[in-house]
């Protein structure tokens, strides 16, 4: 009994630890959005100091702030949502028709998301430019829908192949067409799995930084591109670029915690009536 005791408390102290070391960089940038420059550069540095609004006021009144949060909403949803339709339609291709090779396509699709983003940003800035979707936001939404597609290929593949055929066939036979099949059937079943795949997605066209810096202006950039500003020739101003990370940081949680709920609710959810 106390072997058992002394094992749960090892396993939640270490649990509270990593959740300590995961949590550490959201406070740091936190806080320091909240001091001044010279409190941010003091020697030593005080943990106790009076918070300042100050950043974020001055980044909020920045201009074209309200067109760069645009610009990565409209990036980041209309990439998600095509994404997530042809994914979806993929994956369920490959698991639903048989043909040759249909596995390996299927696997082999995750090898083309290893390849680093910082390496694609001079190829298809010369092809984007030859396509004149250089500044544009269309642009970097074809971009970010090439880049998390087969991500999401991979992942939807293993649900749809955890979906029994019998619940399409059974709808098929009470007279589902194939289209009120896939929409009312089985897109319902495999609604963890779209929750996982809108969450990853969203935040690799929300955050992404390289590709949007090189294939933006000052019209089309994103809020990630915008908060480099701040980095100029004079320096750094820490207290600004912690202010923009912390507003950034705030849609992806939002949505991510929106989207968890869906799974949690997909998993528990029963596909048969009792």
């Amino acid at each position: 009994m106390k072997r058992s005791i002394a094992a749960a408390s090892l396993h939640y102290a270490v649990l509270i630890f990593l959740a300590l070391l995961c949590v550490m960089p959201i406070v740091v940038i936190f806080a320091t959005s909240l001091r001044q420059q010279v409190q941010i550069f003091a020697e030593p540095l005080n943990f106790l100091f009076m918070p300042t609004l100050e950043n974020y006021r001055a980044v909020l009144q920045e201009d074209k702030l309200d067109r760069y949060l645009f610009n990565s909403l409209f990036v980041g949803v209309v990439s998600t949502v095509i994404t997530l339709v042809l994914g979806c339609m993929a994956a369920y291709g490959l698991a639903r028709f048989r043909f040759k090779g249909r596995t390996t396509i299927a696997y082999t699709t995750l090898l083309l998301r290893t390849v680093p983003l910082a390496v694609l940003a001079i190829p298809v800035f010369v092809i984007w430019n030859n396509w004149n979707l250089v500044n544009s936001l269309w642009g970097l939404v074809l971009l970010y829908v090439a880049v998390n597609l087969p991500f999401t290929i991979w992942l939807l593949y293993g649900f749809v192949l955890q979906v029994p055929i019998e619940l399409e066939e059974a709808a098929a036979i009470d007279g589902c067409g194939p289209f009120r099949v896939f929409t009312l059937v089985f897109l319902p079943l495999i609604a963890p799995g779209l929750a996982a795949a809108s969450i990853f997605t969203f935040r690799i066209a929300w955050n992404e930084f390289i590709l949007a810096l090189v294939l933006t202006d000052r019209h089309t950039r994103t809020l990630p591109v915008a908060a480099s500003l701040f980095i100029t020739d004079m320096g750094v101003d820490w207290g600004k670029v912690m202010a923009m990370g912390s507003l950034i940081a705030i849609p992806p949680l939002i949505f991510t915690f929106v989207a968890a709920r869906q799974i949690i609710g997909g998993l528990t959810a029963g596909a048969v009536k009792g």
